[in-house]
């Protein structure tokens, strides 16, 4: 048997709007790793948060994984244990945390279980209630760090503009520090250089022995595309951006509110 692995990305593609996984989804998924198939969650998240969610599908048995803070962790599910981790170094996320506030623009890290911020603001509400993560507020974020972290987040809940200036402005000084890409419009996310989901397709696959024609990975945003072209098989959500689109090789016919990841699994796993 030809196995095959399934890159899936979590928010407005494996999940609903409300957050949770549909039946015909769950059914779909469970049917492809008895038949011997790998699934790897892949997602701009966090390790905890991203745990919570493998654990409720039951995730847990060997040929799960999951890609984490956009391809900086990538960790084994059954082992409950990361296989690759890159950070950001220190000075970096200083440098893009004292950027963001001479821009007026809410920023945040992550430690190893918690968010951290320097304020309790609008953008971190929202955030916590989509991620159900706890969190730590120090006007010095480097105090609240053990280690370097995986990942620095800029919300801006009204205006992507603001972010996308914020970006531009700053893509001379991220060479050579770091990597940035937008995971969905309130979201502009800073990870480590030469890190993306596409990487860890490729680190994953080779770990496993399997060929590239093994590989199929489905998302919606921007960054999910250097995944998708590092997979045999690019698939896009039809509720996907159309930068995303252009770069896939199939647009799935349902959304991610009508089971499409249980269609991706019966086209082309099944």
């Amino acid at each position: 048997m030809n196995n095959k692995i399934l890159f899936v990305d979590m928010d407005a593609t494996l999940l609903n709007d409300d957050k949770t996984v549909s039946a015909r989804n769950k059914e779909a998924i469970q049917k492809m790793l008895g038949a011997g198939h790998y699934i790897a969650l892949a997602t701009g998240r966090s390790v905890e948060s991203g745990r919570v969610v493998a654990r409720e599908l039951g995730l847990t048995r060997p040929g799960c994984y999951m890609v984490a803070f956009n391809g900086a962790v990538l960790y084994d599910c059954a082992a409950d244990r990361a296989l690759l981790k890159r950070s950001i170094p220190i000075d970096v996320v200083e440098g893009i945390f004292d950027r963001a506030a001479k821009a007026g623009i809410y920023a945040q890290t992550y430690n190893s279980t918690d968010v951290i911020t320097r304020r309790h603001t609008k953008e971190l509400d929202y955030y916590l209630k989509r991620s159900g993560m706890a969190y730590k507020i120090s006007p010095n974020v480097l105090d609240m760090l053990k280690e370097e972290p995986q990942k620095v987040l800029l919300i801006d809940l009204k205006d992507k503009k603001r972010l996308l200036k914020f970006q531009n402005d700053h893509l001379r000084w991220e060479q050579g520090k770091c990597n940035s890409f937008f995971s969905c419009r309130q979201y502009l996310e800073y990870c480590p250089i030469n890190t993306s989901k596409g990487t860890c397709v490729e680190y994953l696959r080779n770990m496993l022995n399997m060929p590239m024609e093994s590989t199929i990975a489905v998302g919606d945003e921007q960054n999910d595309i250097s995944m998708l072209e590092a997979a045999h098989m690019g698939i896009a959500m039809k509720n996907g951006i159309q930068e995303l689109k252009n770069a896939a090789d199939y647009v799935t016919e349902q959304d991610n509110n009508h089971d499409a990841i249980a269609e991706v699994i019966e086209k082309f796993i099944l």
